[in-house]
């Protein structure tokens, strides 16, 4: 009797990537890697969409579009080619427009893409519904899914056998149009035993013709069983990665789920031993210069608790050792139960997740719920679809008066095509006035990344990867040099030797201004009242000048810090005397922003 056929994607180009190292790897490093891929046998991959979307635009000033192309010639036109999209987000920052979620299936299609697999954070089929149409329409598979996660222990309301059958009955019932169905646990949290129920479910109430499948990561340690929960259960397949980007944060390794169904009757994708070592040995050549985080190697006890996801995990670890306060990440991560249960219970993955992590990181830098991060508060507030259960009215109440919006029952697209800024025709028009090129992809590039999307076609987006020289981390970088602390809002300059080198002691001069940067303003003189930085960042917007007088609370600045706005405002009323940054600056904790009298 022939074993069960159970088909494998490999998610080491898209997320295993994304988990590893945020997403950040040269298409040209990885591409032989491909090549081994495919001799080794594999013929159904992860390549793009979600997080690596963006990440080829912010952080290695490539374009995401050539990448799927290229990658396409190297696996061939009978390659299973599949990409990741967030629903009403696809890839893009925010909810989109209607045209904007059509044009991402038309283009994806058009540069290789052969499946998309489709999900939404709060398992609202209203938010699945329109990005399903369009796939179907552009000539692409539909993967729908479900979210999965375990609920951090003692929360109940949501994320059972129970609420995962609701959610398929919906699908069904809104007549969705899919090709196969994906339960994705992003937090690899799920438990084997739901897995195994809700596989069970499916499979009955779909029949058994259905391709069904699990997506789970290594991050809680349970991945393994959970597959193979998944397979004694009827799912039809389960993605995996190769080393050094499995395990962990990632989904398990190719060779450890065939060590684990030896003996069984499942046939892993035709897949061979030696086949597969070469691939993975060639794998680790080509990633050979970039630093894994140490995060992403491990499996951590504590995820259950406060669910993050592995492909989040590493995207904010790697945020924080950029913006140099990684030594609050378990602060973090321990306040993210209460930010999880208070919200509504939407399955921790991006963007909930993200926006989990963004108020967890407040809670934590600013003190409990004295600021609400705006996509946290406007997913409680109803402006992304119906959360899995009521947010905590407290919550909610604070959210409405923090960023100054009511709660909403609204349809998010409609939210959206009001919006100019989401259209075409606004981004064709940014286009223009920059003398770009408005190509679909070019007008896609900048409505889905925005400024980050601009920056990136002119040609002025930093290259921000841990690799060879710029792997800060490795051992044998070396340390000696000048360098500029800031402590108690105070500039030091801070002379670094190694061993016992003699250092001449020399009174701090200040650098001069390059003519192109722009002096901070101020009257002459600074205010009594220091206004500093309570977390690193950059100075997104300077919304007061020297002279203006300001009530308590009023803003002063804002700042980004880990894709999240940070308000700046006035400890108490009085005259802004001076303000000691620019827009666009990159400041450390303690850094004086302004002073005031």
């Amino acid at each position: 009797m022939a074993k069960k056929y159970i088909d494998v994607m490999d998610t080491t180009f898209r997320d295993g990537f994304q988990s590893v190292f945020g997403g950040r790897v040269l298409m040209e490093d990885f591409f032989p890697a491909v090549e081994a891929a495919k001799n080794a046998g594999i013929n159904h991959f992860e390549f793009g969409g979600g997080a690596r979307f963006q990440s080829l635009y912010f952080y290695l000033q490539e374009d995401a579009f050539e990448m799927m192309d290229k990658f396409r010639e190297i696996v061939g036109p009978e390659a299973n080619l599949q990409t990741l999209s967030r629903g009403i987000n696809t890839v893009m920052l925010d909810t989109g427009s209607r045209e904007m979620i059509d044009l991402h299936a038309k283009l994806f299609k058009k540069h290789g893409t052969t499946t998309i697999r489709n999900f939404d954070a709060l398992n609202d089929v209203d938010n699945l519904a329109y990005s399903a149409s369009c796939i179907k329409k552009h000539g692409l598979n539909h993967e729908a899914v479900i979210t999965m996660m375990d609920l951090p222990p003692g929360c109940k309301g949501a994320h059972d056998v129970t609420f995962y059958e609701k959610t398929l009955r919906n699908m069904l019932d809104a007549g969705m149009e899919f090709d196969s169905l994906c339960f994705k646990d992003a937090s690899g949290t799920a438990n084997p035993k739901k897995v195994y129920e809700t596989i069970v479910m499916a499979r009955k109430l779909l029949g058994e013709e259905v391709h069904l499948r699990l997506h789970t990561h290594e991050t809680a340690g349970v991945s393994v069983a959970s597959y193979l929960a998944a397979l004694e259960a009827g799912a039809n397949g389960i993605d995996m990665a190769a080393s050094p980007v499995s395990g962990g944060t990632s989904q398990p390794d190719i060779l450890t789920m065939l060590h684990a169904t030896k003996g069984t009757n499942y046939n892993l994708g035709d897949l061979k031993l030696d086949k597969v070592l070469k691939y993975e040995e060639r794998l680790k050549e080509c990633l050979a210069e970039y630093m894994i985080p140490p995060e992403a190697t491990q499996v951590s006890p504590l995820i259950p608790f406060s669910p993050m996801p592995g492909g989040a995990l590493t995207a904010n670890t790697q945020m924080m050792r950029d913006a140099g306060n990684l030594e609050k990440f378990d602060e973090v991560i321990a306040e993210m139960k209460e930010v999880v249960e208070k919200g509504g219970y939407g399955t921790s993955v991006t963007p909930v997740s993200q926006f989990y992590w963004q108020q967890a990181y407040a809670n934590v830098m600013f003190g409990k719920w004295n600021q609400i991060a705006p996509g946290y508060g406007q997913m409680v507030l109803g402006y992304f679809g119906k959360t899995p259960v009521e947010p905590d009215a407290e919550i909610v109440a604070l959210a409405s008066e923090k960023l100054k919006l009511e709660p909403t029952k609204e349809n998010p697209l409609d939210l959206a095509d009001a919006k100019e800024e989401k259209s075409i025709a606004y981004w064709t028009k940014v286009l223009e006035e920059e003398g770009l090129a408005t190509s679909e992809e070019n007008i896609f590039i900048a409505g889905a990344c925005d400024q980050k999307g601009i920056a990136f076609l002119k040609g002025e987006g930093p290259l921000m990867i841990r690799k060879g020289k710029n792997n800060q981390n490795r051992g044998e970088e070396e340390m000696s040099g000048n360098y500029t602390v800031v402590v108690d809002g105070k500039q030091y300059s801070v002379q670094v030797a190694e061993g016992n080198a003699d250092i001449q002691i020399t009174p701090s001069v200040t650098a001069p201004v390059a003519a192109a940067t722009e002096t901070p303003a101020s009257t002459g003189g600074t205010g009594a009242i220091e206004i500093n930085s309570q977390t690193p960042g950059n100075v997104w917007k300077i919304l007061k000048a020297a002279g203006d007088s300001v009530e308590e609370g009023e803003q002063i600045m804002i700042l980004e810090a880990m894709k999240m706005e940070i308000d700046i405002v006035a400890e108490k009323a009085g005259v802004i005397k001076s303000i000691e940054v620019n827009t666009n600056d990159a400041v450390i904790d303690g850094q004086l922003l302004a002073t005031m009298d």
